[in-house]
């Protein structure tokens, strides 16, 4: 599969998807850290992929977003944005209320 084919099917497939350096519990490096554990802090599951472990995902995914760096939240297939943003929100609570809505929402659709 190509790459930009597999990181449209990733953004599909997941309601809430950060793209990171590292993981949520093992994080390698700074913003990928502080914008994991805002979305941890949010209490829903979310996936994320590690860009260090997929170079061909980190080196398409900026050119597909139209967004330079990582960590990128996608949510509900949109670009959310990196690190500031996400600590923005989780400031002023609308990360929370995003992530919390997105998540009750595809609750819903699998239990139907």
């Amino acid at each position: 599969m190509e790459t930009v084919e597999k990181i449209k099917s990733q953004i599909a497939e997941n309601p809430i998807i950060l793209y990171m350096k590292g993981s949520p519990k093992l994080p390698s490096c700074g913003f990928s850290a502080q914008a994991s554990q805002m979305l941890v802090n949010c209490g829903e599951a979310f996936a994320y992929v590690d860009i260090l472990q997929n170079p061909d995902i980190r080196a398409e995914l900026p050119k597909y977003a139209n967004w330079p760096t990582f960590p990128q939240l996608w949510v509900e297939g949109e670009l959310i944005g990196g690190c500031d943003i996400i600590l923005e929100m989780a400031r002023t609570g609308e990360l929370q209320s995003l992530v919390t809505e997105t998540a009750a929402k595809y609750k819903e659709q699998e239990a139907e």
